[in-house]
């Protein structure tokens, strides 16, 4: 009855003219649907439920259970191939060191090839030496001929090798020993010169170039000239002709004076 009561009372309220009288009706309808719906629950009799159950664990069906074991079995299968297919594990060996590292006392068993060389091949590579610098000297003689330091080895190599040096020259270890300018009798301007001077040198050396400087009574330089060997000596010396070490000479010869002024001379060696 109360369910024929719930389902009626809509068409009443679908059929109920509209205005302010429908929602009464419908209120209505829905408290007489919530008394129905507690007495039906008051008339249901108490039962079991299965959702008043106790929770207990499902136990899973017996096919379910094989298959998992059968999985089992496969993968403790694979996994024992896996380990006998397995390669062994590398070793590794150390590198031997090389050999110079070690330290100099274990390197004293190593024995080395020596080279010797006899007493000939060392004397032909001593002479063969020497002869190259004998080559040289002799090639730059000329240059080594002109310091006091390698005069000495030039000479000795020009004695071997039988060849000549050019001549020392050092006009500074010459010294003046006398001279004497007279008015020359007969010849208007006219002078007579006499020179003498000595080699103080180391070496011989050649015949020096002689200045004559004329000045006035003031001072003043009123003349030069330069007088070669030829000049002053009449003749051109020979190459061999040389003044030894020590050696004493005596000069004399005639010039013109530039002018009748000249009171003062001097001499140098060039």
């Amino acid at each position: 009855m109360a369910e024929t009561t719930a389902r009626e009372a809509p068409t009443a309220a679908a059929a109920a003219p509209a205005g302010s009288a429908a929602p009464v009706a419908t209120a209505a309808a829905a408290t007489q649907a919530d008394t129905s719906g507690s007495e039906r629950a008051a008339s249901t009799p108490e039962g079991p439920s299965h959702l008043d159950c106790p929770s207990s664990p499902l136990d899973p069906p017996a096919n379910e259970v094989g298959a998992a074991n059968a999985l089992a079995g496969e993968d403790a299968q694979f996994d024992a191939g896996r380990a006998q297919t397995r390669p062994p594990p590398l070793q590794m060996q150390p590198l031997p060191a090389p050999a110079l590292a070690a330290p100099a006392f274990a390197r004293r068993g190593i024995t080395r090839p020596r080279l010797r060389a006899s007493g000939g091949q060392w004397a032909l590579l001593v002479g063969l030496v020497g002869l190259l610098g004998l080559q040289i000297v002799i090639a730059d003689r000329a240059h080594l001929a002109t310091s006091p330091r390698w005069r000495p080895l030039a000479s000795a190599a020009c004695t071997l090798a039988r060849c000549t040096l050019p001549a020392w020259r050092e006009p500074e270890a010459l010294t003046l020993l006398n001279r004497d300018v007279r008015p020359l009798p007969g010849v208007a301007g006219g002078l007579q010169i006499q020179v003498s001077f000595r080699n103080d040198a180391r070496w011989a050396q050649a015949w020096p170039w002689l200045q004559l400087s004329l000045s006035d009574a003031d001072g003043r330089v009123i003349g030069t000239r330069i007088l070669s060997p030829q000049d002053y000596l009449g003749q051109s010396p020979a190459a061999q002709d040389a003044l030894a070490p020590g050696q004493a000479v005596h000069v004399a010869f005639r010039v013109r004076e530039p002018a009748a002024s000249t009171a003062a001379f001097s001499f140098d060696f060039r």
